[in-house]
């Protein structure tokens, strides 16, 4: 399904299920190769979209017929060849209950979803969500105190684990859900007065786009929201947010879609986001170990065990891989599924699957966010593959090697996640500034196109060839600490422009967005 955010696509959803169909949710942002690849990834037959993006599907529509795949559009005509429409068979289908043996086959354990994640490298992969997963986590919004009498404000990605989830919850529960297309900073609070919203969803950048917002001291807290459910705010957005517009409870949790381990911050302390608790102890043993950022590896004792970290100090989360806690992996990907495993972390032979993330944990057992290790970072809500970057990158003729990273943007405040950035060796000594630009813009979402791209004469690796970075990241792109050429993506000249002091100070300031 490459669908926007309507009703029809949880209809759709839910119709397909009823028929024992799993189905995949692509990223309406991604193109050409990208969606090619996460189509080919879940071994669907059949694609389903809007006209809203016909033209994303028509630019691989000869890959699909070599392929055979049955395309469909939700409108009454169509003139592409090879598009059949959907809205007149729909109407022409029974209305007699579907026949139950056409899902005699599934189980709680089988397939009812697949979400793309970027994980920790490399392309896109498709996570299998079984239906008892999707269960479980519905049923979770009990535990916060959520009824059939809330009314939930959805503006998620419904192709987002965290927004197809909020809705599934609602449906579970008996909840009014409030389908917004797209987020609207300046829509939200004018929509949750006018259908009397009590819960919202959110990730970290929704909340700091609202505090970002002119103030209306008049109608900041005329409001009916009591609840905001979500994860990634930063503990000063947290504050400024519930000073702004009222004692909202906060309820942060931290999870990944492919993850076998969730925590939830269900007493509101102010930047955590999970507490520990006998549950994970008994049924989700986890571990928060030491980690060489720089070798990019856990540390390991004389013995060859993970050590673990002490109190307050940051470590890599791993949760153990059991039955009870199960990690399906990645749909025909058993390089990545194998590249998430950690084995013989405490003892010989135990599995757990790594998350990619460092937490601190303190003496109270509430958990932090401290940052992402290894090819992930996020910018915009969205998880950025840097290898995916790369990859897209040294596809020029005129760039022969490429590492990509995230940066931190001095001076805004309550800034989530880091910004894109490549250092790249070019060939023949001259940077296309303009081909570049065209070559990311039509080959890369607009939340994984770098905003920087520093040149240099050559790119540092380890004695086993990895890319460093650490030292690029620190120095992050600011013109005063770094010798070599540096550029800034700028959308309104179409193309890479030299990095000079005051476009630094502009985007520092605020007064350029990126």
């Amino acid at each position: 399904m490459l669908l926007g955010n309507k009703p029809i696509f949880l209809l759709l959803w839910l119709g397909l299920m009823k028929m024992g169909c799993s189905v995949a949710f692509l990223n309406h942002n991604v193109r050409s190769k990208s969606l090619l690849h996460c189509f080919s990834r879940c071994g669907a037959r059949t694609l389903v979209t809007d006209e809203e993006f016909l033209e994303a599907v028509e630019e691989v529509l000869p890959t699909l017929a070599e392929q055979q795949v049955h395309v469909y559009v939700l409108a009454d005509r169509c003139e592409i060849s090879g598009v059949e429409t959907f809205n007149d068979k729909m109407r022409r289908a029974s209305s007699e209950p579907v026949p139950k043996d056409l899902r005699s086959g599934v189980t709680l354990a089988s397939a009812a979803v697949y979400i793309y994640t970027s994980g920790t490298t490399g392309l896109p992969k498709a996570v299998p969500i079984s239906h008892g997963k999707i269960w479980a986590m519905s049923l979770c919004v009990s535990f916060i105190g959520l009824t059939s009498k809330d009314v939930v404000y959805a503006s998620l990605p419904l192709y987002h684990s965290a927004g197809f989830m909020g809705c599934t919850s609602a449906i579970e529960n008996g909840m009014t859900i409030v389908l917004r297309n797209k987020f609207s900073a300046s829509h939200f609070w004018d929509d949750c007065r006018k259908y009397n919203v009590t819960v919202i969803q959110y990730i970290g950048e929704i909340m700091r786009y609202l505090c970002n917002t002119p103030q209306q001291k008049s109608n900041d807290r005329s409001h009916r929201v009591r609840l905001a459910l979500g994860n990634g705010m930063r503990p000063e957005v947290w504050k400024e947010f519930i000073s702004r517009f009222g004692e909202i409870q906060i309820r942060e949790f931290y999870g990944a879609t492919e993850g076998n381990f969730f925590l939830l911050n269900y007493s509101g302390k102010v930047g955590a986001v999970g507490r520990n608790f006998y549950l994970h102890r008994r049924y989700f043993p986890y571990s928060l170990i030491k980690y060489d950022v720089d070798q990019d590896e856990p540390c390991r004792d004389s013995a060859g065990f993970c050590i673990r970290a002490a109190p307050g100090e940051p470590g890599l989360l791993v949760s153990e891989i059991s039955p009870d806690a199960p990690f399906s992996g990645y749909e025909r990907d058993l390089q990545q599924t194998e590249k998430k495993k950690l084995h013989n972390v405490h003892k010989d032979g135990d599995t757990y699957f790594n998350t990619g993330d460092l937490l601190t944990v303190d003496r109270e057992g509430f958990f932090y966010f401290s940052d992402r290790v290894g090819d992930t970072f996020r910018w915009k809500g969205e998880n950025v593959s840097t290898a995916e970057v790369a990859d897209v990158l040294t596809f020029l003729d005129c760039i022969k090697e490429a590492t990509v990273y995230g940066v931190q943007v001095p001076g805004l405040t309550g800034q989530e996640g880091r910004a894109g950035m490549a250092a790249i060796t070019v060939t023949g000594g001259r940077f296309d500034s303009v081909r570049v630009f065209q070559h990311v813009e039509e080959f890369l979402p607009t939340y994984a196109r770098p905003r920087f791209i520093r040149i240099q004469a050559s790119l540092d690796v380890t004695g086993t060839f990895k890319y460093t970075k650490t030292r690029l990241v620190e120095e992050g792109f600011h013109p005063d600490r770094i010798s070599d050429p540096v550029y800034f993506l700028d959308e309104k000249a179409r193309g890479y422009v030299p990095l000079t002091l005051d476009i630094f100070n502009a985007v520092s300031s605020g007064k350029i967005k990126i």
